[in-house]
């Protein structure tokens, strides 16, 4: 039995974000079929203030194939003690018999898979994918996205918000070295009109997005939320989620644990009956594309069902090198 260790290169060469947002719609349509499944993700605070607080996570997963589970840990603190902020992998193994084939490099697999959802759901419903991108934030969340969607899409131009403008100035280097046009944004109220997409990708307390009555959004903008994955944290402001909700445009990757996790829809109020479920949300996206009121909003908390389409492509990588070197 041969088991493959990837490191976070070998991982990441696995898993290109076009054919990683193909996995994930795959995975979506196991989930409706019911032939994949993962529990709520398990949470369980670990370290303290003082010694470092951080979170561990533990998400199961499988289908008739695999079974996967990955445990990473998230210490924001740790960027100071020159760590990752997220550090864990992904075991994976055969559904019918428990062997173990191959250990990702946990980091990776969440950050491409999480990019990659946004991609998915902006392939899905974003009114205009081939127009600009914000994206707010600047750590290692804001580079997958940013190369996830320069890879799935035609996007003409890239702007980068972050509180801390050494970081902004390296993901526009970066995102010129991917052959876009990449500008650093002093303030999002300066090229929100300007914009079709917004990718919000910060650990924020409060929204980092300005709220409905400026004038500045529009139904056909697109906003992917994804940093915000504990109560207390808070990318969107309320009006823009309970708009969304109004106009049946407020989607979610997954339902499950969201009532825990989403700050943003927490702290908006927002009635968890009327948040739509990608899976099926994908199903109708000519008619949520079509409806007016809102910018669509697409909350994202991670679900491990996304970590095992990764596992699947990988794996697909895998068996692929074993057919040519037969």
């Amino acid at each position: 039995m041969s088991f493959a260790v990837l490191d976070a290169a070998s991982t990441a060469a696995r898993l290109p974000y076009p054919a990683l947002a193909r996995a994930i719609a795959a995975m979506l349509a196991e989930l409706r079929a019911g032939t994949a499944k993962a529990p709520p993700r398990i949470a369980l605070p670990v370290g303290d203030a003082e010694a470092g607080a951080g979170t561990l996570l533990v998400m199961p997963a499988c289908n008739a194939e695999l079974v996967m589970t990955k445990n990473i840990t998230v210490h924001p603190d740790n960027p100071r003690r020159g760590l990752p902020n997220i550090l864990g992998e992904v075991v994976v193994a055969r559904a019918g018999t428990g062997e173990r084939i191959a250990l990702l490099d946990g980091p990776t697999v969440t950050g491409r898979r999480t990019a990659a959802v946004s991609l998915l759901a902006a392939q899905s419903f974003a009114a205009r994918p081939d127009g600009e991108l914000l994206i707010v934030g600047a750590g290692v969340q804001a580079l997958t996205h940013l190369e996830a969607f320069v890879a799935g899409l035609p996007v003409r131009r890239v702007w980068v918000h972050s509180r801390t403008r050494d970081k902004a100035q390296a993901l526009v280097a970066h995102a010129r070295t991917l052959g876009v046009e990449a500008e650093v944004a002093d303030a999002v109220a300066t090229v929100l009109p300007r914009v079709s997409m917004v990718v919000t990708v910060t650990s924020s307390l409060s929204p980092v997005l300005p709220d409905l009555d400026g004038g500045l959004w529009r139904d056909d903008h697109f906003v992917a939320a994804v940093g915000a994955f504990r109560p207390e944290m808070c990318e969107l402001p309320a009006r823009l989620c309970l708009a969304a909700q109004q106009a049946g445009r407020l989607l979610a990757d997954t339902l499950f644990g969201i009532e825990e996790e989403a700050g943003d829809l927490l702290q908006a109020g927002v009635d968890w009956a009327r948040v739509q479920p990608f899976e099926s949300a994908v199903l109708e996206a000519e008619a949520i594309r079509a409806r007016a009121g809102s910018p669509l909003v697409f909350k994202s908390v991670g679900y491990a069902l996304w970590d095992l389409a990764a596992c699947v492509l990988a794996s697909q990588q895998d068996a692929a090198d074993s057919t040519v070197a037969n």
